[in-house]
């Protein structure tokens, strides 16, 4: 789904007044349904550990580098760390471990497949069953991509990770607005928030439900992990929010003649790679796209295209690990001896 211009926009511009007006009783239905699932859910516990990492908006917040940190630094505990997700995009309803060799991204999903590279990885719809079978494979602790609004699952350890750019958007409810829930009532479940980008610049709504959040804030930034290609380059991208792709780009000295937006999770067709070829053509410009668009590209078209990854770099990663220590309370992650600072909430 390519979201609609008018989700980005605050409220005070007025964009698309009428639909949003229409779309509001549809908001309200939404947000109804997604609160009353979680106050009648009874949350299975897995028995383990349970770290969810999830957003407040669909799409585009950054979640996923965030998972890679958090797994990275989990791993360097004592316990086998597994990734459980939905496999957004995925054929394969699982629950299955990911095999980044025999797997690919129509099969499981962008998503763990990168998360793969760092540690095992089981989708499933179900995320209970997706649990006992991680639980099953030697998981002795979970990091779960996505999953805010579920209950289905005991949560340890709830982290809300939230786009300082593109915040709350026009802070409606989907479908009138990108919102998954009232920002209100997914930061009263949450534990920690991770802000991507600069908490100085966020946009105010951001800013004051910060203020008003009880919990650590942790700020980091979605750093490349080397300097853009030389030469002219045509950039491609299906994410939440391709222009954070293109601005990146650009941001880091590129010499971007041409970018080509499409859905988030878009499956490439040949025709798509061919006529983004065509467009870069006339610049005798290399195509370059994400790491996890990458994934979605048909099999003769990715030793042509460029990627440019980027890493989940955190502002105070002692901050981190201090958050982290609930789930592994007297744990040593590396050096740092990790203490439990607060008690974990109930989920």
């Amino acid at each position: 789904m390519k979201p609609p211009v008018f989700w980005r926009v605050r409220e005070g511009r007025e964009a698309a007044p009428l639909l949003r007006a229409l779309l509001h009783p549809l908001s309200l239905l939404y947000a109804g349904v997604t609160a009353w699932k979680i106050s009648r859910a009874r949350p299975y516990n897995p028995g383990v550990p349970v770290v969810c990492v999830g957003a407040l908006t669909l799409g585009g917040a950054g979640k996923t580098p965030v998972v890679i940190e958090i797994i990275r630094l989990l791993k360097k505990s004592d316990r086998p760390v597994y990734g459980v997700s939905r496999g957004y995009g995925g054929s394969r309803p699982g629950p299955l471990l990911v095999d980044a060799d025999h797997h690919d991204a129509h099969e499981v999903g962008d998503e763990p497949l990168l998360i793969a590279r760092e540690a095992r990885v089981v989708v499933g719809r179900d995320r209970v069953a997706a649990a006992q079978f991680a639980r099953r494979s030697g998981a002795r602790l979970l990091v779960m991509d996505d999953g805010h609004q579920n209950p289905s699952l005991r949560k340890t350890l709830s982290i809300v990770v939230i786009d300082a750019a593109s915040g709350f958007g026009n802070g409606r409810v989907f479908p009138a607005g990108p919102l998954r829930e009232p920002v209100a009532a997914g930061l009263a479940r949450a534990d920690a928030v991770v802000l991507i980008g600069s908490r100085a610049a966020a946009p105010d709504d951001v800013s004051g439900a910060l203020e008003r959040f009880h919990g650590p804030v942790l700020e980091a930034e979605l750093q490349p992990l080397g300097p853009p290609p030389d030469g002219p380059l045509v950039a491609f991208a299906g994410i939440g929010r391709p222009d954070k792709f293109f601005n990146a780009l650009s941001g880091a000295g590129a010499d971007l003649r041409d970018c080509a937006p499409f859905a988030d999770h878009h499956s490439y067709t040949p025709d798509d790679l061919t006529m983004l070829a065509r467009i870069a053509q006339p610049h005798r410009a290399r195509l370059i796209t994400t790491e996890k668009d990458a994934l979605r590209l048909p099999a003769s078209w990715r030793a042509k295209v460029l990627v440019y990854p980027v890493q989940a770099r955190f502002h105070d990663a002692a901050e981190l690990v201090r958050v982290l220590s609930l789930v592994q309370p007297g744990a040593s992650l590396g050096s740092a001896q990790l203490e439990l600072a607060h008690g974990a909430r109930p989920t």
